[in-house]
Formats: C-alpha cells, sequence, structure tokens
C-alpha cells in the first residue's frame, strides 16, 4: 500500500509538474526564400533595382532547384531586363525555363530577352530543331517580336492544336487571340 501511494504521488508529481518540452525554432530556408523574394519584388516594385537583386539571388541561394526558384529566376532577370542588361538576364530566364516549363511569362521574357540581344532569327532557326512542341512557343513569340504576326499566329496556333492539355495553352490562346485582335487593327 505504501508503494502504491509513493508510485502514486510520483506519477500525479509528473503530471502535475507543467514540465514541457522547450520549443525547437526550425529554420525553414524554403519559407525564407519566399521572404526575399517578397523583398525582392517591393523593391522592384519601388525601383530600388540593385536591392532587389540581391533579394533575389538570397531566394535561389536558399531554395535553388525547386520549381519556386523559377520565380525566383524570372524576378531576378526582369530586374536585369529593367536595368537594361539582357546579356544577364538571359541565363536567368533560361534556368526559370529549366525549372518550369510551363509558364508563358517566362518564354514571353526569354522572346523579348533574345530579341533584344538580336538573337531572334538565330533562335528561330534553332528552334526547328528542338523536337519539344514547347519550342514553338518561343519560336511564334520571336515571330511577333520580329514583326511578323500571322506567322507567330499561326505558330501559336499549331502549338495549341499539338497540346491542348497543357496548362500552358490556355495563356497561348488568350496571346493568340490578342494578337488576332492587333492585327486586324492594324489593318
Amino acid at each position: 500500500m505504501k508503494k502504491l501511494c509513493i508510485t502514486s504521488l510520483i506519477v500525479l508529481s509528473f503530471l502535475s509538474s507543467g514540465y514541457k518540452m522547450t520549443e525547437s525554432y526550425v529554420i525553414d530556408s524554403e519559407q525564407n526564400a519566399y521572404i526575399h523574394n517578397n523583398k525582392g519584388l517591393i523593391y522592384l516594385k519601388e525601383k530600388s533595382y540593385y536591392p532587389a537583386i540581391q533579394e533575389f539571388k538570397i531566394a535561389i541561394s536558399l531554395s535553388p532547384n525547386t520549381q519556386a526558384s523559377s520565380v525566383f529566376y524570372n524576378n531576378l532577370g526582369e530586374c536585369y531586363m529593367e536595368l537594361g542588361h539582357p546579356e544577364m538576364a538571359q541565363d536567368c530566364f533560361e534556368r526559370a525555363l529549366q525549372q518550369f516549363t510551363l509558364n508563358f511569362k517566362y518564354y514571353q521574357n526569354l522572346a523579348k530577352c533574345y530579341y533584344d540581344l538580336g538573337y531572334a532569327e538565330e533562335q528561330i532557326q534553332h528552334s526547328y530543331n528542338d523536337k519539344n512542341p514547347l519550342g514553338m512557343v518561343l519560336r511564334g513569340l520571336l515571330y511577333e517580336m520580329s514583326g511578323d504576326k500571322v506567322r507567330a499566329i499561326t505558330t501559336l496556333d499549331e502549338f495549341t492544336s499539338i497540346e491542348p492539355d497543357l496548362t500552358i495553352t490556355e495563356a497561348v490562346k488568350q496571346h493568340i487571340k490578342e494578337l488576332v485582335k492587333q492585327t486586324y487593327e492594324d489593318e
């Protein structure tokens, strides 16, 4: 009986003592990457490009090989384009597309970059050798940048008929509608 009382008191004292494990803080690099990307976007909006570049680079280093890093690369490339450095932006946009190939904005940014660098015709020819149908998206946008809207529409429309179920296809279709509207307004 004495042992039972002592055991009960010990168990009861542990339960009522309020003991709890100390909380441990886990550093989440992916969450920190989002925070730095958001800071970079604020700097970009304020046209403070150099701090924005640093924030995007930090975001990339914290989360280098994820789909989210494609957004960080794209944002970094847009900063470089704003500063008039398409040669630096090219690598960023290409890396964004390597990480995630189904974002239409990345293709638009890369096409503008190639056009600004004077690589449009070279990249159009290169895209014919590409077996991946997504190369047609870039080709169509490069045709548009070069002023050949009819060829751009045809190329992009061909892509939508080949790949009707991709997530990028809806954005391409919307862009085709805008191009057709512009073409008729220009006439």
